[in-house]
């Protein structure tokens, strides 16, 4: 079954399910790649930070060589690292990006988050003092932003869009800049429905995609007392009686509120069955229940650097 997709403020078209690979170790994601390709997937996301784009290139050239996809029937997704967002630092990080990802173009960049860090003489991606602190830089986002306009320009990425930004920093660039983001990717589950960005973004022809859409319970800060959605006995519940997975279920849940979905696995059974979602729809009622779960839990909200001038999940956010 063909996934369907959203088309963005740019006319492309974008999967509405792309396999996630943040934590998915460099000695599996390749295999991981392949089984997607093969299973049909056609959007892959992805992130210089994660540390496995070139196991990623390496899977996409292997399906390219082998005739099972053309590089135009694949939609990739590449992100700028905090340490990178100074203007001077911008083209040489996505170059990097597309030399190991083994493409000359991205069909997507996104700006990963909108704090800065200061790039170190040794190049670490997480910049800390010696008191273990992180070492902010003051790059405006803005400033940012319109590197990523020049690369558009120039045609080495297709689409460019932000990531885990708020509704007041998606409005300054749309008001300051000359191109309006095509997508926002932020952390969106039923623990964290998020509707106000939702709404904004989509009112804005801004395109939604969410990360962790089944709760990143593997994600490395996890803590023993934390809830496990996809534990939650209502959610069991509803997949019982539909037959499907919880994992199906929550990813359904997002389809159904127009929301590009990028759930991460490496284990071939999930990677297919994850992408099983168009031969069912859930009632007004599934909805309902599954929309109640909201408690504004954030899984991803980098507490670690909450003094930082724009760190986003403020109360009140203004700059």
């Amino acid at each position: 079954m063909a996934v369907p997709s959203i088309k963005l403020n740019t006319g492309c078209e974008m999967p509405m399910v792309g396999l996630g690979t943040w934590k998915s170790k460099p000695g599996e994601v390749q295999c991981a790649v392949e089984v997607a390709i093969d299973s049909g997937y056609r959007h892959i996301d992805c992130a210089l930070v994660y540390g496995n784009e070139k196991e990623v290139g390496a899977a996409l050239k292997k399906k390219i060589d082998e005739g099972k996809v053309k590089r135009e029937d694949m939609f990739i997704t590449g992100k700028l690292w905090n340490v990178f967002h100074h203007p001077s630092k911008v083209r040489g990080s996505l170059q990097e990006s597309l030399n190991n990802l083994q493409t000359s173009y991205l069909d997507l960049y996104l700006i990963h988050w909108p704090m800065a860090y200061v790039l170190q003489p040794d190049g670490n991606l997480f910049p800390k003092d010696s008191n273990g602190k992180f070492i902010y830089d003051d790059t405006d986002y803005v400033d940012t932003w319109k590197e990523l306009e020049k690369a558009k320009e120039e045609g080495v990425v297709k689409n460019i869009g932000v990531s885990n930004f708020n509704a007041y920093q998606v409005n300054r660039i749309i008001k300051e800049c000359k191109v309006t983001p095509a997508v926002n990717q932020v952390e969106l589950h039923p623990y964290l429905n998020q509707e106000e960005i939702v709404k904004f973004c989509q009112t804005n022809k801004v395109a939604m995609t969410a990360y962790s859409p089944l709760g990143s319970p593997d994600r490395p800060w996890v803590k023993p007392d934390e809830p496990v959605l996809l534990e939650d006995p209502k959610l069991v519940a509803i997949a019982g009686r539909l037959k499907k997975t919880v994992a199906q279920i929550l990813l359904r849940y997002q389809i159904q509120r127009n929301i590009i979905v990028i759930p991460k696995s490496v284990t071939p059974s999930r990677i297919q069955s994850n992408l099983q979602l168009f031969d069912f729809e859930l009632s007004a009622d599934d909805k309902a229940i599954v929309a109640g779960f909201d408690r504004s839990f954030r899984g991803c909200a980098l507490e670690w650097i909450a003094d930082h001038k724009y760190w986003p999940f403020k109360e009140n956010y203004s700059e």
